[in-house]
């Protein structure tokens, strides 16, 4: 059995949405260090509501519902929103 945990799933639908829209070809211009990468993803998610789950099966049911076309669209504005923000200087540990 697997130790009961904790997880933002809107946490990492956005990780590994920032991964995927700051290496594309629209974004290429923007850093792409570890604290940048770091301080878009705070920033997306400090405008986007948490949903926490505590076991693996609560995770793929939440990951199901968030993993909508109009929850990616949504999640995708506030990204973009802080990509834009990260870059006009608060990036690099500010």
């Amino acid at each position: 059995m697997t130790p009961p945990f904790l997880m933002n799933v809107t946490e990492e639908i956005v990780r590994g949405l920032v991964r995927f829209l700051l290496y594309g070809v629209e974004y290429q211009t923007f850093c792409h260090c570890e604290q940048c990468e770091m301080n878009i993803i705070a920033e997306a998610l400090n405008s986007l509501p948490p949903k926490y789950v505590a076991s693996d099966a609560a995770r793929q049911e939440a990951f199901k519902v968030l993993n909508t076309p109009q929850n990616i669209e949504a999640i995708n504005k506030e990204i973009i929103h802080a990509i834009y923000k990260v870059g006009q200087g608060l990036g690099h540990g500010e």
